[in-house]
């Protein structure tokens, strides 16, 4: 009993050693990978960086995990090892949010931190900047082997402090960039979403207003807002026509809507007023985008299964993405540009709101609409 213990002992020592060297080396390697990125945007060290940060993050919730199971490591020296890159991902979400494009500044700022944190930890471990082979030897583990309070309190402390703060942590995140990214169009709460409705007055007394919508909610959503609108108003309505019949599967939300047990905007939503169609035909679209509203409409229509999935897997066009954010929202976009009112589609709402800011010069007025389509 005593030689296994020993030999527990010299093992955590030979872990704690190799991932406080990972560790540092991987400090390092991000510290002068992003320098270089910085000054000269060269990415020479990204294949090395990466397979180092992979070890690195591995061996550090190995040693986590230990931390539970066995008292000797000492936590307050080891916790930065196990932990660093899950907590730097997460403290760079807001900057990624508000400050993406100065996002390698945040990330060489973080490996410099690293560095100080890596050398900090080898002196704490070794009683000075020495750098000893092994870098953690067996003396500096705590005596205890193993204790049940230990690991109670590491699963308490994980269940019900841990997982809670990150999960809540990484919500507002989430309520952050949905407020950014759309404006402050959509608003994310812990109920569901809401979406603004906005009123746009132009200097002749005229007025727009933008409706942000979902092809799926609750029909009494859509029966609001039908009523909402003035008999006399003009409502513009954004779509897309297959008059030469592209696609092979019909464009239907039928089985998102039963599934969420919501209703369908095409059956529920009837607006007062005078329709004037803003449509986009398919046949507008690039191939590649065509191709790939197709296989969306087929898992749409089939689910997920053994005919979709291996679609879906083989499914690779370059630079397909430009095409389709293109198709999507640019097209739509110059539509607006062209005839001066605005549509009723959430994906455009933004977009829209710029058009009508550029185009018309007008000021804007925002009330609150809940939009239950978040089941």
């Amino acid at each position: 009993m005593k030689g296994g213990f020993w030999t527990a002992r010299h093992l955590v020592a030979v872990v704690l050693s190799l991932a406080l060297g990972l560790f540092l080396a991987d400090a390092v390697i991000s510290a002068v990978d992003d320098s270089f990125i910085l000054v000269f945007n060269v990415h020479f060290l990204a294949g090395l960086r990466g397979i180092v940060g992979f070890f690195t993050v591995v061996i550090g919730l190995l040693i986590y995990a230990l931390m539970g199971i066995t008292p000797m490591i000492p936590k307050r020296k080891f916790i930065l090892v196990a932990l660093f890159s899950p907590l730097a991902a997460l403290l760079a979400l807001p900057f990624w949010i508000y400050l993406s494009g100065r996002m390698q500044i945040v990330m060489w700022a973080i490996s410099v931190f690293q560095v100080f944190c890596a050398v900090a930890i080898l002196g704490m471990v070794q009683d000075g900047f020495k750098f000893l082979m092994p870098l953690v030897s067996e003396e500096r583990l705590n005596p205890r082997g193993f204790s049940w309070l230990n690991l109670i309190g590491f699963v308490l402390a994980n269940a019900v402090v841990l997982l809670p703060a990150v999960a809540a942590y990484l919500f507002f995140c989430a309520t952050l960039a949905v407020g950014h990214f759309s404006e402050g169009f959509v608003a994310l709460h812990p109920g569901g979403l809401t979406v603004q409705v906005r009123k746009y007055v132009r200097s002749d007394g005229k007025t727009v207003r933008l409706y942000p919508m979902a092809h799926v909610a609750d029909r009494n959503f859509y029966s609001t807002i039908s009523q909402s609108f003035p008999t006399n108003s003009i409502v513009l309505m954004e779509g897309v026509t297959d008059r030469e019949h592209l696609l092979t599967n019909h464009i239907s939300y039928k089985r998102m809507a039963a599934t969420l047990g919501l209703s369908e905007q095409q059956k529920e939503f009837k607006p007062r007023g005078k329709i004037v169609r803003a449509d986009v035909d398919i046949e507008q679209f690039a191939p590649s985008t065509i191709n790939f509203l197709n296989l969306v409409m087929l898992v749409q229509s089939r689910g997920v299964n053994d005919e979709t999935i291996p679609k879906l897997m083989q499914f690779s066009t370059p630079h397909f993405e430009e095409r389709l954010f293109d198709d999507l929202l640019g097209k739509f976009h110059r539509i607006f540009q062209n005839i001066k009112i605005i549509n009723d589609g959430s994906p455009h709402s933004l977009d829209c709101h710029k058009c009508l800011k550029q185009e018309h010069e007008i000021t804007g007025h925002n009330d609150l609409v809940l939009c239950r389509n978040s089941r």
